[in-house]
């Protein structure tokens, strides 16, 4: 996988590690599509190689996983009353905080 950057002033398409954050001009590219990249005539076309020693899990990505089964194994409190949805957005949901 990478991201392809679009720069248009300089006539130029980057290519490089995928992008952890969505930006103007920025596409997700499959390894696939990202090999047999073209670009218009005219433009320069710049691979960055991803640094191999970062291409692994880095210990923020390991503790935010952590966290995750974490909070999934913790029981859910009989108390608690459940989080009312008041708006929804495509896939993302508002919820509204039970305790107000």
């Amino acid at each position: 996988m990478a991201t392809l950057t679009y720069v248009y002033a300089d006539s130029t398409a980057v290519l490089g590690p995928l992008a952890t954050y969505a930006e103007p001009h920025c596409y997700d590219l499959c390894a696939a599509h990202s090999e047999r990249l073209t670009a218009p005539r005219g433009w320069e076309v710049v691979r960055l190689a991803p640094d191999p020693d970062t291409l692994g899990p880095s210990s923020d990505d390991l503790e935010a996983l952590a966290n995750a089964v974490r909070e999934a194994a913790r029981p859910v409190s009989e108390t608690s009353a459940p989080a009312l949805e008041v708006g929804r957005r495509g896939h993302l949901r508002v919820l509204r905080d039970p305790d107000r």
